[in-house]
């Protein structure tokens, strides 16, 4: 069995070769992302798996790797809204993705971003750049003494409930799913309350029909006018403009974004200039409330090793005729 990874970075290159010789199946690697002019890299392969920084929509794609035999395509992520799941579908590909790799990464970032709003490390940085050492504004809550909301109580934002419980918050959340494992770590209530109790809410839902543009003008007015507001989940499921609106408005504190809308063509990249170019980010980058970091939330060794190996498990499976981990289409 030969597996070819597209897109590959070279921190996933440790623990490619470590499945690699685990499993005795050849794993070759290519840095370019999969796109119809280097499809044909494939040939020869028996399946592969991708991580794209850009959509793969054009049906043409599917069609050739179709051509050339491959029956899979295993996406080294979470989301898979950049694919193209009915083209994969027609031409007899099987998407698979990661539906979890160490949700403590995520968890644990989202901590990092609420608690640098919460002890305004971020301001502080910036006067003190200016000279200003002054204590001004920079007056903290104490954790123990908050509400945390959570929008999305899965397999990371349970995570994240079993953080700042054990940090003495009070943890409340909004899910579909009510999960009997976590009665002894929050209350499920609905979105709300939530948005109206909550002193920091964060979401960790996945971008859906229902989420997009979730969090909009309306729900941003419903949250306390101190309140902290964190996504580290997908960038559009936040309305930016009205973020931004509220954030200049003063209807929320502060907000600490791993994501942003449009961001494909910026983050993970070094870019020339003071200005990316993006509306968004440019705007977001230079308010004091606002911390923002290029979607680097699950970027942790465990979480990179999960999301190789899980990814190149399920290749292995569709290419021995078997039911794969975690199929999406």
């Amino acid at each position: 069995m030969k597996i070819l990874m597209y897109g590959a970075r070279p921190d996933e290159l440790p623990a490619m070769n470590e499945w690699a010789k685990a499993n005795d199946i050849t794993v070759d690697a290519t840095e370019e992302q999969l796109d119809l002019a280097n499809v044909a890299k494939a040939d020869g392969y028996d399946g592969i798996s991708v991580l794209q920084l850009e959509p793969l929509e054009d049906p043409k794609v599917y069609e050739a790797l179709a051509k050339i035999g491959i029956k899979n395509l295993a996406v080294r992520s979470t989301g898979y809204e950049s694919y193209n799941l009915a083209a994969a579908k027609e031409n007899g590909i099987t998407v698979t993705n990661v539906p979890a790799y160490s949700p403590r990464s995520v968890a644990e970032h989202t901590l990092a971003l609420t608690m640098n709003l919460l002890r305004h490390v971020h301001m502080i940085e910036v006067n003190e750049h200016h000279n200003d050492f002054g204590w001004a504004g920079v007056e903290a809550h104490e954790i123990h003494n908050l509400t945390v909301g959570i929008i999305g109580a899965g397999k990371i934002g349970s995570t994240v409930a079993r953080i700042f419980k054990a940090l003495g918050a009070t943890v409340i959340a909004s899910d579909p799913i009510h999960r009997p494992e976590l009665e002894d770590t929050l209350d499920y209530v609905d979105y709300d309350t939530l948005l109206t109790t909550a002193d920091i809410v964060t979401m960790h839902t996945p971008l859906t029909d229902d989420m997009f543009h979730f969090m909009d003008a309306k729900r941003f007015k419903q949250m306390k006018n101190d309140a902290i507001f964190i996504n580290a989940s997908r960038g559009k499921v936040v309305n930016t403009p009205d973020l931004i609106d509220a954030l200049k408005n003063g209807e929320i504190a502060s907000a600490g974004l791993d994501t942003v809308e449009d961001e494909d063509a910026y983050f993970s990249h070094k870019l020339p200039g003071n200005k990316t170019g993006n509306k968004y980010i440019d705007t977001l980058l230079p308010m004091k409330n606002v911390v923002l970091t290029p979607h680097i939330a699950f970027y942790t060794d465990m979480a990179v090793k999960n999301m190789v190996q899980i990814s190149l498990n399920n290749t292995k499976q569709i290419v021995n005729g078997e039911t794969p981990f975690s199929p999406v289409n």
